[in-house]
């Protein structure tokens, strides 16, 4: 046997309130992972949803566009090989199964669209594979387009799972709709998130041995970090005085369209603010 039998490709796609990931890897036999394609697309699902819950042909149509291409590299892997989630705004679009069909034609694979906390155990799964283990609890916070998803856990196990209707799509759509930020809209999308998380934030708090490390993944909170570290806000990882400064730095410069910040990438500027707001109330 040559080297190919011994591995086969297998692939993986998020499909995102905000963004659609794909990743297509090799797994050799030893269960080794090496990444052959690594795509993500702005698709911003969750702001094609209407008032009646149903997803905007736009915004089907920026979807659908996005998920041709993904196909053209899965479509013929193995049934099996491919694993494709859908997650909050596919969770609550009436439309979604609609959507799902026209989708799954195009990728050649069918569509999972998970419950919250599995998708929260995901979200804990993939931080414990990519970080070395520590000894003690962790917790996660991944700030999503349309939800926020909190974890407790030790080593590869969550014990604590919790997924909130949050994220930085429906916040700043909700409160920075036509791009202006002002210091009322963000105390407003602050005091928001803060409601969402308040049922179980007394469960996540730091103290009592509850965990001690936190750690933030999601394109949301690394685009922050980059954005506070590069502003010289913060050394390393993410500070509450930091957001503090972004806050106010985003309020004096007023628009999204107006963001000058280091290391800010355009495509992130229209959901800054309320990604924003729910990481200072998840602080």
């Amino acid at each position: 046997m040559g080297k190919e039998s011994e591995s086969r490709t297998v692939a993986a796609v998020d499909l995102g309130s905000n963004s659609f990931h794909m990743i297509v890897a090799r797994l050799e036999e030893t269960g080794t992972l090496s990444i052959i394609d690594r795509l993500r697309e702005p698709v911003r699902l969750g702001g094609g949803l209407k008032r009646n819950g149903k997803l905007s042909r736009k915004a089907r149509n920026r979807a659908l566009d996005c998920l041709e291409q993904f196909g053209q590299r899965i479509r013929n892997l193995p049934q099996g090989d491919v694993r494709i989630v859908g997650t909050n705004t596919l969770r609550i679009a009436t439309n979604a199964e609609e959507f799902s069909q026209e989708a799954q034609q195009l990728l050649g694979h069918p569509i999972e669209i998970v419950s919250g906390r599995e998708e929260a155990r995901l979200i804990y799964l993939g931080v414990a594979h990519g970080r070395a283990t520590r000894d003690g609890k962790r917790l996660v916070v991944d700030i999503g387009g349309g939800s926020t998803e909190l974890i407790i856990g030790e080593g590869m196990d969550s014990m604590l799972r919790e997924s909130m209707y949050t994220g930085c799509v429906s916040t700043s759509r909700q409160y920075f709709d036509d791009g202006g930020i002002s210091e009322k809209r963000m105390t407003s999308a602050i005091i928001n998130a803060e409601l969402k998380l308040y049922p179980v934030a007394k469960d996540y708090r730091a103290g009592n041995g509850k965990w001690k490390e936190a750690v933030g993944c999601s394109g949301t909170i690394k685009s922050i970090r980059n954005i506070a570290q590069a502003e010289g806000w913060c050394d390393s990882g993410i500070t509450l005085k930091s957001l503090y400064r972004m806050r106010s730095k985003l309020i004096k410069q007023g628009h999204v369209d107006k963001l000058k910040l280091e290391s800010l990438k355009e495509n992130r500027a229209p959901v800054l603010p309320g990604g924003l707001a729910v990481l200072i109330a998840v602080f």
